[in-house]
């Protein structure tokens, strides 16, 4: 006997009416792709970070240690290496940057100490020299360069118990010199600023 009307709209909704079993592997498959995920998260997080070793410094490097870190609001001696390579300094720190004259030593000090690599030069270096050290010290934080007329060499590179004096800014170690020691680990005070001191940089 033929189906009746009825009877076949009836069938043909049945057939296209998802079944009870299909959505449930729907969800069952979507909850195991979640789960994966989020395991792949929690161990990407948990996984403990590689640190590139640090630069080493460069051949030539002078080196103190066992430098006071005492602030003082007088005048400070400092014997041995010129500019000093640490020490008794400023309460206030430098601000990093430029200066065309020279600066005052206890507070470069205390630039040292929060990471600043001073670079400073003698005023009789060349023009377009002394343009190379300005464009460094607006390129990057934690460079502090001024005019030394004490130098004994045309550049000298200091960060706190490290030195490197230079003929010319063209030494490549110049730049192994930054590297190495700009809020390096001879940072005694690593995170501290090198704004907010004194002085206007040019």
């Amino acid at each position: 006997m033929a189906d009746s009307s009825s009877t076949r709209q009836q069938r043909r909704a049945s057939s296209q009416r998802p079944k009870k079993n299909d959505r449930s592997g729907f969800w069952f498959s979507v909850g195991l792709v979640a789960i994966a995920a989020i395991g792949v998260i929690a161990i990407a997080l948990n996984r403990p970070t590689e640190r590139a070793a640090p630069p080493s410094p460069p051949p030539g490097v002078d080196q103190a240690t066992n430098l006071s870190r005492e602030h003082t609001e007088g005048p400070v001696n400092y014997p041995g290496k010129n500019p000093p390579m640490g020490g008794a300094h400023a309460p206030q720190w430098q601000n990093c940057g430029f200066y065309d004259t020279p600066i005052n030593k206890p507070n470069a000090v205390h630039s040292l100490e929060h990471g600043a690599v001073w670079i400073t030069y003698r005023p009789d270096l060349p023009t377009d020299q002394v343009e190379v050290l300005r464009q460094l010290a607006r390129r990057q934080s934690f460079i502090l360069v001024s005019p030394y007329p004490e130098l004994t060499s045309p550049v000298v590179a200091t960060a706190w118990g490290a030195q490197l004096k230079m003929d010319s800014v063209a030494d490549s170690r110049l730049g192994d010199f930054i590297r190495a020691y700009r809020v390096g680990p001879t940072t005694p005070e690593p995170g501290a600023p090198c704004t907010g001191g004194v002085g206007e940089p040019k």
